[in-house]
């Protein structure tokens, strides 16, 4: 073994605030100072240039902490660090966190960290790192926030609705659609717009302007930015998606401090984004095979899972499954003392009295149009013809959920809002947004039956950019472009609800929405309600996306889109818009204004009045 190879291997713990690396053996430097810790390395090191931009702190500038919420501390220092120094607040950063650090050479950098550590006081802190390296000394700072308060109402219960992908105008969709308008004033509004507080939410991670669902998930789970597929965590510099610095979420803070349940309903798959932002802390979305086993690793798993994505759950073995193991899940659940519900029938008799998983497709679940609307298609159901929708899950979710005297929290999705505008299909889309609006009414129900106890959020968690520019109507001949009707000659579309169960009875009436996108690849357009659905471009041979032709019906031109044709992208993409939250119930009044969506967290625990000190409790 090489001296490199050697170091990349070593772990070093600092004792008495110091800390010398040898290449044979580690010695204990007992006269440096309490603050600093030295280092001295023999292998060879990169000649490379570096200055402060080369030390990451994470948490990140500016973030901002529940009193009492539990992270994990890192600075990655350049290799040719010599000596470095960490304080906060002009304090060595082990005492304050009351724990030496864990200095370990990776590859490309020095990690010094330490691990499940909370800052017991609220105020300001201020990281000050100061690290001499063989080209001189470097110094990098950050600032946090740590708060606590008290809404003017305590909430027993929160229930977060996160509409993924809810823009402003794929709200509106659904409103034109499910209410109509006369005179120009609509018949009504939405469940979800009639709530009293309003706020804009931004939307960005720290890394990039455009956002996915599993950093903007993360951020209104733990009140703190994170990275395009990253949840729960900070990026560090290390390949390996499950070692970041983890900050604590929603679901560990309220367990750990208060006894309450929690539990996660959506219409895709359970270990998708959003629904794993509830617990999860990985660098990679993608890992739903870890995310799947790791829903039982929680010091309090979840009292209720309900949604898609059996393939993560079964083994190997199982025709679908798509683990790399034959470990069966579902049984590992069973072994719990979890019921199992794997269609609409056996959730209507799961007992109230016992957790519940509950999955009802393979992956995502099919959107309401083609689960309740549209005569059966087998070819789209694929075999699951008895699933429930999102309604039917919200309410068992609450029934197992309210069994807890402490109390609960709830995260309800309409996750194919956000994918059928991906696929640039917003009719599929406005249907699971009306359906949406009928679990939001549902639980508005429940809170007004319990005393107004319930802190209802309804928010999006990125944005589409779609746009409703007028009407498209085929009469007096035109199709296609050319039957796009704006300003006066727009009208009004044709929609009819006669049962008034709330959707439209045709979705392809006569005259329907012009809506036009923003952000999207080359595709054939023609307006039309698209009977059996298709993605709107694929990848010919050469890699580069084209329009798909099975999208091309009678009257469809091809539009030329806005995304490269080269980066693989055969669908439309997020918009950086901003997003509306509408909020309702105890500690609502916190939601005004134009907010980061970090906020949503600190929100929520304001409302519940989580002490984040108390540990009744114990982390795994």
């Amino acid at each position: 073994m090489n001296g490199k190879q050697h170091l990349r291997k070593m772990v070093f713990f600092a004792l008495a605030g110091a800390l010398a690396i040898g290449i044979n053996t580690p010695a204990v430097q007992a006269n440096n100072p309490a603050s600093a810790v030295t280092l001295s390395a023999q292998a060879e090191l990169p000649a490379t240039a570096v200055t402060s931009k080369d030390i990451k702190v994470l948490p990140i500038n500016q973030a901002k902490f529940w009193q009492g919420q539990r992270f994990d501390f890192e600075v990655e220092l350049p290799l040719t660090t010599s000596q470095v120094a960490v304080t906060i607040n002009g304090e060595d950063a082990s005492k304050v966190f009351k724990q030496p650090p864990t200095l370990t050479q990776q590859s490309t950098h020095i990690s010094y960290r330490i691990n499940d550590v909370a800052f017991k006081e609220v105020g300001e802190k201020h990281v000050n790192v100061v690290a001499t390296t063989s080209q001189g000394t470097l110094k990098q700072s950050a600032k946090y926030n740590v708060v606590n308060e008290k809404a003017q109402k305590k909430a027993k219960n929160v229930i977060l609705f996160v509409g993924d992908g809810m823009s402003m105008q794929a709200k509106e969709v659904a409103r034109i659609l499910s209410k109509g308008l006369s005179d120009g004033k609509f018949n009504d509004v939405l469940a979800m717009e009639k709530m009293p507080h309003m706020a804009l939410v931004t939307t960005s991670g720290y890394d990039s302007l455009v956002t996915d669902s599993a950093n903007s998930a993360s951020a209104y789970n733990t009140g703190n930015k994170s990275v395009v597929n990253a949840m729960g965590v900070y990026e560090n510099s290390t390949p390996d998606p499950l070692d970041d610095p983890k900050v604590e979420n929603i679901s560990e803070i309220i367990s750990r401090s208060q006894d309450m349940s929690y539990g996660m309903v959506t219409t895709a798959a359970v270990t998708d984004a959003t629904p794993a932002a509830v617990t999860a802390h990985t660098r990679r979305r993608g890992e739903q095979n870890f995310i799947a086993t790791d829903f039982l690793n929680r010091a309090k798993p979840p009292a209720v899972i309900l949604g898609g994505g059996s393939q993560f759950f079964l083994p190997l073995s199982t025709p679908g499954s798509k683990r790399k193991d034959n470990v069966n899940v579902i049984q590992e659940f069973k072994d719990k003392g979890y019921q199992f519900a794997g269609n609409k029938t056996d959730l209507a008799k799961a007992s109230a009295d016992q957790p519940i998983l509950g999955l009802f497709t393979l992956n995502t679940m099919n959107v309401y149009m083609d689960r309740a609307f549209l005569p059966e298609n087998p070819a789209v159901l694929k075999g699951f013809n008895d699933q429930p929708g999102l309604v039917d899950m919200t309410k068992k979710a609450i029934e197992v959920l309210e069994k807890n005297p402490n109390g609960f929290f709830l995260m309800s999705e309409a996750g194919s809002i956000d994918k059928q505008l991906h696929t640039m299909d917003w009719q599929r889309s406005a249907y699971d947004t009306i359906e949406f609006d009928q679990a939001i009414k549902y639980a508005q129900d429940y809170s007004k039956a319990h005393g107004d106890n319930t802190l209802i959020i309804v928010v999006a968690d990125h944005a589409h950019g779609i746009s409703i520019t007028g009407t498209y109507s085929e009469q007096n001949g035109k199709v296609g472009r050319e039957a796009v009707r704006v300003y006066g000659e727009a009208g009004w579309p044709t929609f009819i609800d006669a049962n008034r169960d709330g959707f439209p009875d045709n979705p392809d009436a006569d005259v329907t929405l012009a809506v036009q996108y923003a952000n999207s690849p080359d595709h054939y357009e023609n307006y039309r309600f698209q009977t059996e659905p298709h993605n709107p471009a694929t990848a010919g041979k050469d890699g580069k996306v084209i329009a798909n032709p099975k999208r091309a019906p009678q009257g469809a031109r091809l539009v030329e889109g806005t995304l490269p044709t080269t980066t693989g992208e055969t669908s439309e993409v997020h918009s950086a818009d901003d997003v509306v939250l509408m909020a309702q119930g105890p500690g609502s009044e916190y939601f005004n204004g134009v907010m980061d969506n970090t906020e949503v967290f600190f929100g929520i625990l304001r409302a519940l009045g989580i002490d984040g000190n108390k540990d009744v409790i114990k982390n795994k």
